[in-house]
């Protein structure tokens, strides 16, 4: 059968080679074209437009890029009816995703959708196209089954996280081989730092999580660098003997990480499976910070305090996220009481999400769907 998937992110890359390779394991004739990544390309798909062209983050940055968005679009449905699949998959990426479905339906294309958009964040009112244009969502947050089926009246199959396949999946690593590999210190304990994927987020975060390194000297802060975003891109920021850097190992890093600095989004919710204390951060453009929350009706932004319903971890947003601030609130996670507490609460997060399985499961679903 033939399948086309859409993501539009790191994160979506990462999942959508995991669903890939399990429709590969189950249809060994699958014929898949994506727009993703080098992973979902590795993994087996047609690669379409890699997301690097395709990743614009805030309201601001969406309207400055319209024109590509928009010749995005058209080529998009264009490739589709070219391709003639008996599925298109969309995962998360809800602003590309949820226009191409509408189209797709109209076009008599079957369209499921794996990751669900974040109606349950904001403009809830989207319900409405999805009901009219998925015909199956598959949900990974314990929470939206409820969500979707009781109070929207829309059934869903609830499949758990794919992360918890991505990390267990992967192999351990040597620790001071890691660090030897990666011109680290030997022993200094280490800080992670995850600004993000997009050039907009590390711009924003890196200069503020790096402002406190002088402060914590005892500590090696390492830079997560994303696939997306080449080496030059970081170097202004590597001036600093005790910061170090390393490209496309987020998981290698996260598994030998003393603690985190993290921006929100999925990332949050990585370190906390990795048992890695974490402070969140969060710093927008003014202009997008005014509408988001405006329209935001959460109470948390990270993945962790809302499927735990409470704050196990601090979130600094906009103006809370300073030097002043950011110091304290990692001096709290290095040691003691609060340090304890967030792991303990990582292990009830865990049983929340499930078990592993959730692409095998997906893919299973997606398959009987069109059989």
């Amino acid at each position: 059968m033939k399948y086309y998937i859409i993501a539009g992110e790191a994160s979506g890359d990462l999942h959508g080679s995991n669903l890939i390779k399990a429709l590969k394991s189950i249809d060994k004739n699958a014929d898949i074209r994506c727009w993703g990544g080098d992973l979902m390309q590795a993994a087996g798909g047609v690669l379409v437009k890699h997301y690097k062209e395709t990743a614009y983050m805030g309201f601001l940055e969406v309207l400055q890029n319209l024109d590509s968005i928009l010749k995005n679009i058209t080529y998009c449905k264009a490739d589709i009816q070219k391709f003639a699949p008996d599925v298109i998959v969309f995962i998360d990426y809800s602003g590309f995703n949820l226009r191409i479905a509408k189209w797709a339906k109209n076009h008599n294309f079957k369209t499921n959708y794996f990751i669900s958009p974040q109606i349950w964040a904001s403009r809830e009112k989207r319900i409405n196209a999805i009901k009219r244009d998925i015909d199956a969502l598959y949900v990974i947050l314990p929470f939206e089954k409820e969500f979707y089926e009781e109070k929207h009246n829309f059934p869903v199959y609830f499949v758990g996280h794919p992360l918890i396949d991505a990390i267990a999946d992967r192999p351990k690593i040597q620790e001071q081989d890691f660090r030897s590999e990666n011109g680290l210190d030997a022993e200094k304990p280490i800080i992670a730092l995850l600004p993000g994927s997009r050039k907009q987020e590390v711009d924003k975060m890196l200069n503020v999580m790096l402002s406190v390194v002088k402060d914590f000297s005892e500590y090696e802060f390492v830079i997560a660098g994303a696939p997306s975003l080449d080496r030059d891109f970081y170097t202004p920021f590597l001036d600093n003997p005790n910061v170090g850097f390393v490209s496309n190992k987020t998981y290698d890093l996260l598994s030998v990480a003393h603690a985190a600095l993290v921006t929100s989004g999925t990332a949050t919710l990585e370190t906390a499976l990795y048992k890695v204390p974490q402070v969140v951060c969060y710093r927008a453009n003014w202009f997008s910070y005014q509408i988001a929350k405006r329209i935001i009706t959460l109470e948390f932004i990270s993945l962790v305090n809302l499927i735990m319903g409470k704050e196990v971890v601090k979130e600094l947003i906009q103006d809370d996220l300073n030097s002043q601030n950011l110091r304290v609130e990692l001096s709290n996670i290095l040691s003691g009481t609060q340090r304890e507490a967030q792991i303990k609460s990582y292990d009830e997060l865990s049983k929340k999400l499930g078990g592993k399985g959730a692409s095998a499961l997906t893919a299973k679903l997606i398959i009987q769907g069109i059989q």
